[in-house]
């Protein structure tokens, strides 16, 4: 937990200055600024919850929507936010939940974001609505000490360009095995994520069938989904 920085807190939130000290002796002092500022501020939250007495009655998530923007390093992992590398999608997860997670504990189970909610629900012990969360599980057996993959398949949908240089994409993720389809011209590329987590070899050419498999399964999630598909611009 780190104390509050010295700067105004107004400035923060009107977006228009950044922590002076931070900028002084960064290469790109702006978005470490951000981060500094992020880091900070979860800490001032954490110093309350203690501060009011909450602190053992509260369970706290931690992770992100994204990898690491393309000026930060996401080494050993390809890519950065917006690409559906394992740059762009694998994220850490911080849980506390005292009496129920283990301090110090780790957990290589797969989950994604849209598991939040369903997560939320049964830890608060209130019914599950699949209405709202189709694409999401409740983890809440993981922070037991479980180990039980909850997720046959983990499906991103990307349908556009970014500003990382990254291109309209599908990616489709069973066991070891990740697809990722271009939408532009249909091209693949298969990595075996256990294998190659930098997803440095395209292997695609050497397991036509499994391309085939995991190719007809994106396209049948993506029509379950109704998702949204690029169109030619007149």
């Amino acid at each position: 937990v780190k104390s509050a920085p010295t700067y105004d807190e107004g400035s923060l939130a009107r977006g228009s200055d950044r922590p002076p000290k931070l900028l002084e002796q960064q290469v790109n002092a702006t978005y470490a600024a951000m981060i500094e500022t992020m880091d900070t501020n979860v800490g001032r939250l954490l110093a309350k919850l203690h501060e009011l007495g909450l602190a053992d009655n509260t369970v706290i998530l931690f992770t992100s929507d994204n990898g690491g923007h393309f000026i930060t390093s996401n080494r050993p992992l390809r890519g950065c936010k917006g690409w559906l590398y394992e740059g762009g999608v694998r994220e850490p997860w911080f849980v506390k939940w005292p009496g129920v997670t283990k301090p110090g504990s780790t957990c290589d189970v797969p989950i994604i974001n849209t598991d939040i909610f369903p997560t939320i629900l049964e830890a608060a012990g209130l019914p599950a609505r699949p209405d709202l969360h189709q694409d999401g599980v409740s983890f809440l057996s993981l922070l037991k000490g479980g180990t039980k993959p909850l997720h046959d398949a983990l499906f991103w949908h990307y349908p556009h360009y970014g500003n990382h240089g990254n291109g309209p994409c599908s990616s489709v993720r069973v066991g070891p095995w990740k697809l990722i389809e271009w939408l532009e011209d249909d091209s693949v590329e298969l990595f075996n994520i256990a294998a190659d987590l930098g997803e440095k070899r395209n292997v695609a050419l050497e397991n036509p069938q499994l391309v085939e498999q995991l190719q007809l399964r994106l396209k049948s999630w993506r029509k379950e989904t109704q998702a949204n598909m690029p169109r030619p611009k007149p």
